[in-house]
């Protein structure tokens, strides 16, 4: 590992400005149809939109999804204000991949963020294949320390690393390796994608190495192969555009988790983009929602940026919930009698 993992972050953060077609919008949520009550028997002002995860109590099911990390000011300030932001807000944050901090020892500040976020759900992060070039538990383990984290995400990321140009793309075994950190980091262990989901196969292959949470992190939002596509250098190689949508939407991967909801515990990511589109998730299975980035360019601005972002999606998800005739997220969890339709 060189420097050139830190010079990453921010050349991700700058491909967003250059090519807003990174953001995928799909709008798959947008096909389900749910249940509209004129006569909701509910007051507005009652509906409770609080959950619990990790032995914790968010203010409603938002999780600020991964996003950087790393030795530079931009850097620093866009996790600080989303950590300032969480805590006031009361949801969860993870942080974007740590493996920076192992290569340049001055991007550990940006990940030390629990001075910002005492109470609040902080998520370490460590990409899985990293198991393949040297990681181990020990380093999950100091991620995981550094951050005063309540749980650990290993992201699986094989599209990304197949299209950047020094991706890491061993990927044998890794199942075998992922139970060996299960069981030697101090919190749970999450599996997560980065925008191209998960399938059965991979929930089944986490379950049977100890993991119990998974973000599905599928098609719609943001897309890692089109920021990489920006990076590879040689003229005419369209590797990233053409598996730019590769993978399965966020609400079709929802579903496919159907017959394993009583094993596991699910996050919601991948073009949520709104409160109804929180709904709709939770309806599906997701017991929280992973949402970034809308939040990325507030970030850049201030904490305060954030929590109007966090504010007006909570609105949303109330607002929805209230309409559904709904009085709590249990409520709304699995039950598909809210669906209508879809076209």
């Amino acid at each position: 590992m060189t420097d050139s993992t830190n010079d990453r972050k921010i050349e991700h953060i700058r491909a967003f400005d250059r090519d807003p077609a990174i953001e995928r919008n799909a709008r798959y949520f947008d096909r389900i149809h749910l249940l509209h009550r004129a006569l909701p028997e509910i007051d507005l002002a009652d509906v409770n939109p609080s959950m619990q995860i990790f032995g914790k109590t968010l203010s409603f099911p938002l999780l600020i999804s991964s996003m950087t990390g790393g030795n530079h000011d931009l850097v620093r300030k866009i996790n600080t204000n989303l950590a300032i932001a969480a805590e006031h807000c009361g949801v969860a944050l993870a942080v974007g991949s740590q493996r920076v901090m192992f290569v340049d020892d001055q991007a550990r500040s940006s990940f030390e963020l629990r001075q910002h976020a005492p109470t609040t759900v902080l998520i370490s992060n460590v990409g899985a294949v990293q198991l393949n070039y040297g990681f181990s538990q020990i380093e999950c383990q100091q991620a995981v320390d550094v951050l005063g984290a309540d749980a650990l995400y290993l992201h699986l990321n094989p599209l990304q690393e197949a299209v950047q140009p020094e991706g890491d793309t061993d990927f044998k075994g890794l199942a075998a390796k992922i139970a060996q950190v299960c069981s030697g980091v101090s919190v749970p262990v999450m599996l997560k994608e980065v925008g191209a989901g998960l399938s059965p196969a991979d929930v089944q292959l986490g379950l049977q190495a100890g993991v119990s949470h998974f973000d599905i992190a599928g098609t719609g939002g943001t897309s890692w192969s089109r920021i990489e596509h920006q990076r590879r250098l040689k003229k005419g190689d369209d590797l990233g555009l053409t598996f730019q949508d590769w993978g399965l939407p966020t609400p079709l991967a929802l579903k496919l988790m159907a017959p394993y909801q009583a094993q596991a515990t699910f996050v919601s990511s991948g073009g949520v983009r709104d409160g109804i589109d929180m709904v709709k998730s939770v309806i599906l299975g997701a017991s929280i929602c992973g949402v970034a980035a809308p939040l990325l360019h507030p970030a850049m601005e201030s904490a305060e940026a954030v929590i109007d972002v966090i504010e007006r999606l909570r609105r949303e998800f109330v607002t929805a919930m209230f309409l559904l005739g709904m009085p709590d997220v249990a409520s709304l969890f699995r039950n598909e009698s809210l669906i209508l339709e879809e076209r």
